[in-house]
């Protein structure tokens, strides 16, 4: 076939961008003796992308439901956006769990609760002090790429920030927020993003933060990934192992007396001693290494024999599994309070976390009823709690080191000393262990005169805390302290 016979390349295929959608209700609900009416709005924006020489174009549609105090001056309403982490996660757990305006009963008398599960009025809910809104990430919620474009764009560490602060700067725009106080709420993975976002909206566009609520705190991943030369999530964990064993009372009767004082007492050993015995690797002498397997199994309710054969390194999967093993019983990992039982007891690990079974359903079934009677947002496509994306997700700046956005969280501090932190603990998460996020910020460097910027709390519950009510009560009293301050 000769040059002028060769046909013409077809045109790339047009797909019909997606019109945004927007309902908008009203209601009212008493928080702490005041009666407040508030805009309940349910949609979707789009995400375009600036190309050189061309229109924008759309790349991604994001849902949000956002709640607004009416009859407020907006320049001096603080407003507040919340996510939630995974990666893959929908902003459902915050949004139901703890800020929002209703709540979903999830527990009782720290058990699960049966379907059909109960969704109330949230008379511990934020709104009095705040606007809120709740973002679903692309590929989470109803939010999703446009037709013709992939999700995979948005699923890495520098685009979910690049696509989720694009849609702040909409939304503050659009809705004439640029002069409220500002702030961002983000639980485990959404608190990677939150300080991610501290930078980027920054020096992006400008969009300086009050201050940032972290939820179950992951910042620095070299705290939290069990792989062979990382002994640092083994000194990490220890103390919330030994919280775990204090909660199923596997401790012995000493330990067992004051929470509070049996984990300061851990904490101690494993900054110290622990660590040491760690650093010295296979030169650790044998009656060091007898001595430390005694200290661990004395904290950790596992056997000598068993902390023995792990080298003195424990891991959480493993753990999940032995705490309970001869009772036949697992216990979680989001949320160490709560047990599950396996097929067998012979694995080596657990075959499903029992605190996420335990969420799961009551946030589903909930959500999904709310949304569309209550808020009258129809949609039928599926609403993704929890999408699969963490295996996936990618890091590509970031090859061959540990993601630590606890850099980030320093120098937007730094550049703006107004920004204020407050972080939420779980004593029995071991999916974000409170030991990790001390260890975090106790490396910010930051000068000292800012470390008091920064503002730790504890519960006793795990990764969502607010599961527990005396644990909600606690953090909402600390949040609504915070946002006073």
């Amino acid at each position: 076939m000769t040059k002028e016979e060769t046909p013409e390349k077809e045109d790339k295929k047009e797909y019909e961008i997606p019109e945004e959608k927007l309902t908008e209700t009203t209601h009212t609900i008493t928080l702490d003796g005041e009666e407040i009416t508030y805009i309940a709005r349910a949609g979707t924006m789009l995400i375009k992308k600036e190309e050189d020489e061309k229109p924008p174009k759309a790349t991604g549609e994001i849902f949000f439901i956002s709640y607004t105090k009416i009859d407020t001056d907006a320049a001096e309403r603080p407003l507040t956006y919340s996510f939630n982490g995974g990666p893959g996660s929908s902003s459902v757990w915050l949004h139901l769990g703890l800020l929002g305006p209703k709540r979903v009963i999830a527990e009782k008398d720290e058990q699960p609760v049966p379907p059909p599960y109960e969704l109330v009025d949230n008379q511990y809910s934020i709104l009095g002090k705040t606007d809120l809104v709740f973002i679903d990430p692309v590929s989470t919620g109803f939010s999703r790429p446009v037709p013709g474009e992939k999700a995979e764009q948005f699923h890495t560490f520098e685009k979910d920030l690049e696509s989720v602060g694009e849609f702040i700067r909409l939304f503050t725009t659009r809705y004439q927020r640029w002069a409220s106080p500002k702030f961002l709420i983000g639980e485990s993975y959404g608190t990677t993003r939150a300080a991610g976002l501290s930078g980027l909206l920054q020096q992006k566009h400008g969009l300086y933060l009050n201050g940032i609520m972290l939820i179950s705190s992951i910042l620095n991943f070299q705290t939290a990934r069990f792989v062979p030369g990382n002994d640092l999530p083994h000194i990490l964990f220890l103390p919330t192992f030994t919280a775990t064993a204090w909660y199923h009372n596997k401790l012995n009767d000493e330990l067992q007396a004051d929470l509070e004082k049996t984990l300061q007492e851990v904490r101690e050993f494993a900054g110290h001693d622990y660590t040491l015995a760690l650093m010295k690797g296979d030169k650790l002498a044998d009656d060091e290494r007898d001595r430390i397997a005694t200290e661990l199994a004395k904290y950790t309710g596992l056997s000598k024999d068993y902390v023995l054969g792990t080298n003195l390194r424990i891991n959480i999967y493993r753990f999940v599994k032995e705490l309970r093993r001869d009772e036949r019983l697992t216990v979680g990992r989001l949320d160490s309070r709560f047990v599950g039982r396996d097929r067998n007891t012979v694995g080596e690990n657990y075959e499903f976390d029992p605190s996420y079974a335990a969420i799961q359903g009551p946030y589903t079934a909930t959500f999904n009823r709310y949304v569309s009677t209550e808020l009258g947002y129809e949609e039928e496509i599926p609403y993704n709690i929890l999408a699969n994306l963490y295996e996936t997700w990618k890091y590509d700046t970031h090859m061959n080191e540990y993601l630590n956005v606890a850099e980030t969280l320093r120098q937007a501090i730094s550049i703006n000393p107004f920004l204020k932190v407050f972080v939420a603990n779980g004593y029995f998460d071991l999916a974000t262990p409170f030991f990790a996020t001390e260890y975090t910020m106790d490396h910010l460097e930051l000068e000292p005169e800012l470390h008091d910027n920064i503002n730790l709390r504890y519960y006793e519950a795990g990764h969502m805390m607010y599961m527990r009510e005396e644990s909600l009560q606690k953090l909402v009293s600390d949040l609504k302290e915070f946002l006073n301050s």
